[in-house]
């Protein structure tokens, strides 16, 4: 990282400043894979207009001069009740993305979260990032293929599985649709263009050109990965039975991610997993979908203290992490947030974007008259 860069993340004081910086580093054509939602991204803006209804009514007078900010996520501690990732394309947005995004969450006290997708091997993040890892899991089409990524996983020691169950088919991401990355990465004039306009990106990303390193392992030679997630990663056959059939194979603790609904959440519980994560995969897939933060009181009436409960998308402030456990949530997921930081400065850019989001927590704390996670509750909020 250059000296202007560690500047210009000085000078970032949130997440919007770094969303700036990355759109100002990145090709169009990956800003816009990150940034973007499906179709008219009404899920996408929905998301943050869901956390900014939410208001706080702060108690006064209360002795908030020790703050204790750090909090158990599925029974384990954590520095915060956040969780990092999973994000797909992290190597596009800074070399060894992946990578820098783990050792990070590491150096945070933070559960990190790999995707199926990603651009760094499942062992090679559980070597050079020990932490609290975390496994995300599409079920492909070809389940042996999903099978043997799972077992490495739980080879290489990593904690939790997270099973994605919203994505039968591919969200229509417009954005994609006319840089040319989707539905085949068939790039128009334009984006090569812009590309051409990136020299530091071409000189430090594409000189490590990410690839799906996991699926390819698991494919094995002379079947190129590229090919295979495109057409294999969307399987609209998967039913509850695979839930099933996943918690006999997988000895840790599993979450299912996508879930919007409280039967459904029952319904995963009931088949044996940990938790849920409440979310609408960042506003990529349904548009008109509700926001986890919607879903979650609902679902926290029904799974509340049996079960894990996280909350992912939109969040972009530390009030949006203490609106989600106020409301039942034991932590969120930060994607883009981390994935801003990532493009504006690489593994430091998410340390940063990482301690801006516990600053502003730490001091929603000491602003609501809560000494810890624990004392945040419903009766701080309202509508």
């Amino acid at each position: 990282m250059t000296a202007s860069t560690d500047g210009s993340l000085r000078r970032a004081v949130n997440i919007e400043d770094l969303r700036v910086l990355a759109r100002k580093r990145l090709p169009r054509f990956v800003f816009d894979f990150v940034d973007g939602g499906a179709e008219d991204e009404l899920t996408l803006r929905h998301n943050r207009d869901a956390f900014e209804r939410l208001r706080f009514r702060p108690r006064v007078m209360r002795d908030v001069s020790q703050r204790d900010a750090s909090t158990l996520i599925l029974g384990l501690p954590a520095a915060l009740p956040v969780i990092i990732g999973p994000v797909t394309l992290a190597g596009y947005c800074a070399r060894h993305g992946d990578l820098a995004m783990a050792r990070a969450a590491t150096a945070a006290g933070l559960p990190f979260v790999l995707p199926t997708p990603s651009s760094a091997a499942i062992a090679d993040v559980a070597r050079e990032a020990p932490g609290r890892l975390w496994f995300q899991a599409y079920v492909f089409a070809e389940r042996a293929v999903t099978d043997t990524l799972i077992d490495r996983a739980a080879a290489a020691g990593y904690e939790t599985l997270v099973i994605t169950c919203d994505f039968p088919v591919a969200g229509k991401r417009e954005r994609d649709w006319r840089s040319g990355l989707l539905p085949k990465q068939q790039f128009t004039l334009p984006t090569l263009l812009d590309v051409f306009l990136h020299p530091r990106w071409i000189a430090t990303v594409m000189t490590a050109r990410p690839e799906f390193v996991n699926v390819q392992q698991a494919l094995g030679p002379g079947r190129p990965a590229g090919p295979f997630v495109a057409q294999k990663m969307f399987d609209p056959a998967l039913t509850w039975d695979d839930l099933g059939r996943f918690r006999e194979r997988w000895k840790g603790r599993l979450l299912l991610k996508g879930v919007l609904r409280a039967d459904d959440a029952e319904r995963a519980v009931a088949l044996g997993a940990d938790g849920v994560v409440l979310s609408n995969h960042g506003g990529r897939q349904l548009d008109g979908a509700i926001s986890a933060i919607d879903a979650l009181p609902e679902v926290a009436r029904a799974i509340g203290g049996r079960a894990s409960i996280i909350v992912d998308g939109g969040v972009r402030r530390g009030a949006d992490i203490a609106r989600a456990v106020a409301l039942g949530a034991e932590a969120v997921i930060v994607g883009r947030a981390a994935l801003y930081g990532l493009a504006a400065g690489g593994e430091p850019g998410v340390r940063h974007a990482l301690a801006l989001l516990a600053d502003e927590f730490d001091r929603v704390l000491a602003l609501t008259g809560s000494a810890s996670v624990a004392d945040l509750g419903p009766d701080l909020l309202m509508t």
